[in-house]
């Protein structure tokens, strides 16, 4: 469980769940972390995949959007990747989103969008 405390934007006080999935040559390959707690967030699939770079496999980005050292490194931790997790919930990067109606309505209707997190976050406290 991820429980987001206080925060630039309006996931503060949620608890959502994730599921983080190691490969066989971890650490040389990125774990895989997928909510499965409701979830709209411009850098998160509607299926709950998360999108941050440091998940994303080593090397060159072929789509040339990333430095390689913003990629995977061995050297991340558990710590580090729930850090960038929680980072990115509080400060969305809609230049490259994986839920593209999240990322329009972060830019366009900041006030809906808000209005919508808020209600999963009551959800999400809510189950406990």
């Amino acid at each position: 469980m991820i429980l987001i405390g206080q925060s630039l934007c309006c996931s503060e006080g949620g608890y959502f769940n994730a599921i983080m999935s190691f490969p066989t040559n971890y650490p040389n390959s990125p774990p895989t972390v997928r909510f499965i707690s409701e979830m709209w967030h411009p850098n998160v699939y509607p299926d709950g995949r998360v999108c941050i770079s440091i998940l994303h496999a080593p090397g060159e980005d072929p789509n040339g959007y990333e430095l390689a050292s913003e990629r995977w490194s061995p050297v991340h931790t558990v710590e580090s990747i729930v850090l960038s997790i929680i980072s990115m919930l509080s400060s969305p990067n809609d230049e490259s989103p994986a839920n593209i109606e999240a990322a329009k309505e972060w830019r366009e209707r900041r006030d809906d969008f808000k209005k919508k997190v808020s209600r999963i976050v009551r959800r999400s406290q809510e189950m406990l």
